[in-house]
């Protein structure tokens, strides 16, 4: 108390000295004697306020005058605080060097401002509210640990029953078998109103759908997951000015501008990161942020198969398959704690217990999981195609980049998967998919007015280079201490040079072309006007 007594005689002399400091009010209590001569005036024009300082008093040095700016902020009382909005707050500007009126005597909450105004009142920034997707994901394990206890303190608490008792619970269970019976039923109506009531349509493809989780929803998650990769990538992006950020963006553009008839399409920014490493992998998040890796550009051979590669991802974004993915997994969860609790309530011991549930586990894995995810992404690779069929690529090309992972996963020596342990389709499955979708979307690329392809399809091209390398293998084979030479792709004899898939990738021809100058076969304008 003594010290605030202090600090307010000390802003009056200071007033009075002409430093123009604003006392700090901080209550009615400690008014000063001045004020107390106009208190009962004051409660008439303004209503009951608290002041109080919320910054000292900063000095602005100015060359013939020495001014002070007082920050205050205005805390209305709890009865008259519907009362006090910004209409009762007056804030009086003063020119630099005027003299001022004594705060001592108006007694008014006058706030001084420099010679070019400026507000200090600053409202906090509104509390956003977590994305519904990632509240899911944080209750996710506490619903599991829930069912568990609950079914585990069922357990305890039947065991501990002596015999006559559970005989008189097993009977009355009988009793009101038709009651449960019904309420099973309502539960179901309401399971089923659920489900009719968050049905949704496909976008492009038209597919009904069970959606919980909105596109909104998951643009707020994006944003927050995309700052995220933001700061885990920061010292890996890749510079604007580079040329294969350049090519990625351009026929990311392209792609948009080409399928701007699609309204999921024409309203995201896109937006182009291009990650340095050695990673073969590309996301898009559902705000358009479009993450590439080199890796991939290293892994496709011409900027057609980037272009079905950035198709792919898109129509992810597009589609909504990360919020589908999501509610179709948030209903499977939930009714799956229903058979969590069963398990554990149901099974003598804590170990057989936690066998049934990573029994339940990988069967909702092997039998729902992996299966919606393989359907999404086989989704996904049809869009992608008709994609990148609108924006003119040849969609012929779509095969053979699945063909050249499937060889390049045999060559580094990967294990091969079985499709029913993984979440996408396997490279032959891809490939075969593609195949018969090529027909189709070379007729929707004629329809678009794009120009005529070469008559060289590059499925053959790829097919008889890689028959030259099975060839050229078995004949080193022969030869004891020899590997296979790494330009044996490369001498492979073509029809279409530009067609065939160059050693390094995109990437290293890219690469070399800005190191030497030679435009190479693949270059920015073949990006743009595909």
């Amino acid at each position: 108390m003594e010290i605030l007594g202090t600090m307010e005689l000390f802003c009056v002399r200071l007033m009075r000295n002409q430093h123009r400091c604003l006392p700090a009010y901080l209550t009615r209590s400690f008014q000063t004697s001045h004020c107390r001569q106009r208190q009962s005036t004051t409660r008439r024009t303004l209503p009951s306020t608290e002041l109080y300082s919320t910054n000292t008093c900063r000095i602005l040095r100015q060359p013939e005058t020495t001014d002070s700016v007082c920050q205050l902020q205005l805390r209305p009382s709890s009865s008259q605080r519907q009362l006090f909005s910004s209409e009762n707050v007056r804030t009086v500007l003063f020119p630099v060097g005027t003299p001022r009126p004594d705060p001592a005597v108006h007694c008014l909450p006058v706030i001084w401002l420099p010679k070019h105004g400026q507000n200090f009142f600053h409202t906090s920034a509104p509390h956003r509210a977590l994305p519904a997707p990632l509240i899911w994901l944080v209750l996710k394990p506490l619903q599991k640990i829930v069912a568990i206890i609950l079914g585990r303190s069922i357990r305890k608490w039947w065991w501990a029953l002596p015999p006559n008792k559970q005989q008189l619970v097993r009977q009355k269970v009988w009793r009101r078998r038709w009651q449960l019976v019904a309420g099973g039923m309502v539960a179901m109506v309401i399971m089923a109103s659920f489900f009719l009531t968050h049905l949704d349509e496909s976008p492009i493809t038209g597919r009904t759908r069970l959606l919980v989780f909105s596109r909104e929803n998951y643009m707020e998650l994006a944003t927050v997951t995309g700052d995220g990769y933001m700061e885990e990538f920061a010292e890996l992006m890749v510079p604007e000015k580079d040329p294969r950020h350049q090519v990625v963006e351009r026929v990311v553009e392209h792609l948009a501008q080409r399928n701007k008839d699609i309204p999921e399409v024409s309203s995201v920014p896109w937006r182009v990161h291009l990650v340095d490493s050695p990673t073969i992998n590309a996301f898009v998040l559902p705000n358009g942020k479009v993450f590439m890796f080199t890796g991939m550009l290293e892994a496709v051979a011409d900027v057609h198969q980037l272009t079905f590669i950035l198709g792919h991802e898109m129509a992810h974004a597009v589609m909504g398959h990360s919020a589908e993915q999501a509610s179709m997994s948030h209903v499977v969860d939930f009714l799956s704690l229903i058979l969590l609790t069963a398990i554990w309530a149901v099974c003598p011991r804590d170990s057989l217990a936690v066998l049934g549930q990573w029994i339940q586990t990988k069967l909702i894995q092997f039998l729902f999981d992996r299966p919606y995810s393989r359907k999404l992404e086989a989704e996904a690779d049809q869009v992608g195609l008709q994609l990148a069929a609108k924006a003119c690529a040849d969609v012929r090309a779509g095969p053979v980049f699945w063909q050249q992972m499937e060889i390049s996963d045999q060559l580094r020596g990967e294990p091969t998967v079985p499709e029913w342990l993984s979440t996408h389709p396997s490279h032959r499955n891809r490939v075969a998919q593609l195949d018969r979708l090529v027909p189709q979307y070379l007729e929707l690329r004629e329809r678009c007015s794009c120009p005529a392809l070469p008559a060289t399809d590059p499925r053959a091209v790829f097919a008889q280079s890689v028959k030259v390398l099975l060839d050229a293998t078995r004949d080193l084979e022969g030869e004891a201490g020899k590997s296979l030479k790494p330009q044996a792709l490369s001498q492979t004899p073509t029809s279409d040079h530009r067609r065939a898939p160059h050693p390094g990738g995109l990437a290293t021809a890219l690469l070399a072309s800005s190191a030497t100058g030679s435009p190479p076969a693949l270059t920015l304008d073949t990006a743009t006007h595909l």
